[in-house]
């Protein structure tokens, strides 16, 4: 019974740790971009609109975490998302999002500036 809850104990850690890894704008905004098929760095770091060296930092925390990967051809280094499940946790979160977004304006447990500049947006236009 021990080792049950010591394997539920680090199964739960690295769920944690995961989401950890997704918490975080830019990162996020990696994933989302990629979500579009393969780019280079430069592609991401247009589309994303940060500079080189943050994304490459990023990029970086995204292929030790293994959601995603890389390859080279010549100079370039174009970047995918690992697999199908990375992209399918993608498209699910804006599932639950759409659910739970009224919640998630109300949280004040996890302030976002950008989610309050959204709110404060919507509610001007309402």
């Amino acid at each position: 019974m021990s080792d049950n809850i010591s394997i539920n104990i680090q199964r739960l850690s690295l769920k944690a740790k995961l989401f950890r890894g997704l918490a975080d704008t830019t990162r996020l905004s990696i994933l989302e971009c990629l979500r579009g098929g393969e780019k280079t760095t430069s592609e991401i770091v247009k589309e994303t609109s940060q500079n080189q060296s943050n994304i490459s930092n990023h990029l970086s925390c995204l292929l030790d975490c293994g959601l995603v990967r890389n390859r080279r051809e010549g100079k370039n280094v174009f970047y995918k998302l690992n697999n199908e499940q990375v992209a399918r946790l993608l498209k699910e979160s804006d599932s639950v999002l759409t659910e739970i977004i009224s919640g998630l304006y109300n949280c004040v447990n996890y302030n976002n500036d950008s989610l309050v500049d959204i709110k404060k947006k919507k509610e001007n236009t309402n």
